[in-house]
């Protein structure tokens, strides 16, 4: 047979795969729930600028029509935006006025919550007859107060604020509300903490007025196993007097931490023995951006599925009364547990040759099956397989995934290394598991190797690895990121004067650092980076108000080594030609720090592109946003390493001398 394979340059390959692709094949979809018989989910309409419409599997109808978009704006990362009750009844906060409505059958919804309050919700619970929800309060000055609340189902508060029942207030942050038998157990943390630093595991009595007065903490808060801090997350009841949560107490004095699985048994005093359930070198657990969310589930017949994570996630099957466990097999190395029904689990993730989506997994029949998403009409002969790589750091082994350039029709020329885009996860708690991914492809079908870094403060393997960062970030990540890119070129992988380094917000952060401490990158992007410590913590949000303390350190003893860090801080080192990428409306990484960014660079004659997105926030949920973005930086990469891009639109680069990347 005839070799239709054809040779060109690194970067410059032909590839069936568009920016237009991303953007509407790779749909961003967020909670999804059985309703009834039907499985319903949310998703991102990047069509109609992001909005988070509710769907069903039955028919493929959307629940909730636009204009409504169901999006919480608590902690302004959100999660819990709606419920539904079996009879198909829907519950959600309106993206817009962030008030909670009802929707039944095909009515108009009604609000439950009253407007201009400067009140939100999130983490919405029905249950118990009743909705539960953490609430969000903005007042005129001060930091927001945040409370567990039940609102009327009648309708009564949307006129009468007073009529929302506070049940349990005065933690500076609270989550997963937990009601059962009188009871209830809900997660608490305060400044300046993270809930993946020390969070507590509360229960009390619910009094005759629906208020929580006096409670019992079960487990998590500040150095309460031996001195260590010990973060407590997804409480649910297994029975009136049985409550299974999860939590990183070392499982010896100074030995490893990690989230596992617990039982804590209480007593009508209060009181509770707590026990592990599924004690194992693995994380049952993560950091909580997104309220509710949840690694493990009970099924009816009380045996409990559960993830656990280990650079890659696998799902497990643990009988509470034997302890015995199982593996359950899926496709997946990265997953979340959505919702059970009966033996019965809607999981969330994707493979290393399996695309994100919703999955349906009945753990009797052993079937597994997408609902929405994990299927794409590309031949997979275009998708890279990842490759996982760890490389020796300054402070230890740094994780990370190489994906090839991957094109079935194309070859580079004999002797080249390629160009590699080195990624750069945000959090910086988040972690990657080498999964399939139409993002990724886009580069690597065009001839462009990806190598996606678990630098220290990933999660996914243990408390230590993600405390590697702490006092250290803008240095331990640069550190490792750096390391991990040189590993690549050393082996022989990627060519060494061709490495990229892009990243998103607390990434972006890693990048600016990058470009401006090392000579390892000749370019960078920065999507939504953080540029000046001093100014995120001048102008960020409450939730993160008091991160920078632990990764940096605490105001104002910290002031100078903030300045030290910050790129912007230094401008005579930033010397490599970066594109700046930023939403108008973020409130979390504002438009004034990428503007400053800007503004260096031109004074220092780098080459630089600054591209605003008009009513994009933190992360680019709109259609015309995602395709720019993506076009942009392969036009970007083009003119700055080396090689043509015929098929992207031209990007204009200040001070850059030849441009290339033009039609």
């Amino acid at each position: 047979m005839e070799d239709m394979t054809q040779t060109l340059p690194f970067g410059s390959w032909p590839s069936p795969i568009a920016a237009s692709d991303i953007a509407g094949n790779s749909p961003r979809l967020g909670d999804a729930r059985f309703v009834g018989g039907d499985v319903w989910w949310a998703e991102g309409v990047a069509a109609e600028r992001g909005r988070t419409a509710v769907l069903r599997a039955s028919d493929g109808a959307s629940v909730l029509p636009a204009p409504w978009s169901a999006r919480s704006r608590v902690h302004e990362y959100g999660g819990g935006a709606w419920t539904a009750a079996d009879d198909g009844a829907l519950l959600f906060v309106e993206q817009s006025d962030q008030r909670v409505y009802l929707r039944t059958a095909d009515a108009e919804p009604i609000p439950l919550t009253p407007a201009g309050t400067g009140m939100a919700f999130g983490d919405l619970v029905l249950a118990e007859g009743r909705l539960w929800a953490v609430r969000e309060t903005q007042g005129a000055t001060g930091a927001p107060r945040r409370d567990i609340v039940v609102i009327p189902l009648d309708g009564s508060a949307a006129e009468d604020a007073s009529a929302i029942v506070s049940v349990v207030a005065g933690s500076d942050f609270v989550a997963y509300p937990a009601p059962r038998a009188g009871r209830l157990a809900w997660i608490a943390w305060d400044h300046p903490d993270m809930p993946w630093d020390a969070a507590e595991l509360r229960v009390g009595r619910i009094e005759s007025d629906g208020r929580v007065r006096r409670w019992t903490t079960l487990a998590g808060g500040r150095g309460v196993a031996d001195g260590q801090d010990v973060s407590a997350l997804q409480p649910e009841w297994a029975a009136d007097d049985e409550l299974l949560f999860v939590a990183d107490p070392p499982a010896a004095p100074g030995g490893p931490a990690r989230w596992n699985l617990r039982r804590a048994r209480l007593d009508a005093a209060g009181g509770a023995v707590v026990e592990p359930l599924l004690p194992a070198d693995a994380d049952t657990g993560g950091p909580l951006w997104n309220l509710g969310t949840r690694w493990y589930a009970r099924l009816e017949d009380g045996r409990i599925a559960a993830v656990q994570t280990n650079g890659r996630d696998r799902l497990v099957l643990v009988d509470p009364g034997t302890r015995a466990v199982t593996e359950l097999e899926t496709p997946l190395g990265q997953m979340l547990v959505k919702d059970v029904a009966g033996a019965r689990l809607l999981l969330s993730g994707a493979g290393p040759r399996t695309p994100g989506g919703i999955w349906l997994l009945d753990v009797d029949a052993r079937t597994f099956a997408p609902v929405r998403g994990g299927e794409t009409d590309l031949d997979p002969a275009w998708m890279p397989e990842a490759l996982p790589l760890s490389f020796p750091g300054p402070r230890g082994d740094v994780h990370s995934f190489a994906y090839p350039p991957t094109n079935p029709l194309t070859t580079g020329p004999e002797g080249d290394l390629p160009p590699y885009l080195v990624l750069v996860h945000g959090g910086p708690t988040a972690h990657v598991s080498g999964d399939l991914s139409l993002a990724v492809a886009y580069f690597t079908s065009r001839g462009i190797g990806v190598l996606d870094v678990n630098y220290g403060g990933s999660t996914g393997y243990g408390r230590a690895y993600r405390e590697r960062l702490k006092g250290g970030w803008g240095v331990v990540d640069v550190e490792d990121v750096a390391a991990a890119a040189r590993g690549i070129a050393e082996a022989g992988i990627a060519d060494p004067a061709r490495l990229a380094v892009r990243g998103g917000s607390a990434g972006g952060w890693t990048v600016l650092c990058a470009i401006a401490d090392t000579d390892v990158f000749s370019a960078g992007i920065s999507r939504y980076g953080v540029a000046d410590l001093r100014m995120l913590v001048a102008e960020t949000h409450d939730f993160e108000a008091r991160y920078i303390d632990g990764l940096v350190g605490p105001l104002p003893e910290a002031e100078e080594l903030y300045a030290r860090r910050s790129p912007l801080s230094r401008p005579e080192a930033l010397r490599t030609p970066l594109l700046i990428l930023q939403g108008a409306d973020d409130p979390v990484v504002p438009p004034s720090q990428s503007e400053a960014l800007g503004d260096a660079l031109a004074a220092n004659g780098v080459p630089h592109a600054y591209l605003l997105f008009e009513g994009e926030a933190h992360g680019f949920r709109g259609r015309e946003a995602i395709i720019r973005s993506f076009e942009a930086e392969v036009a970007f990469l083009g003119a700055v390493l080396g090689f043509e891009t015929p098929v992207v639109p031209p990007l204009e680069i200040e001070g850059l001398s030849d441009p290339r990347g033009t039609v």
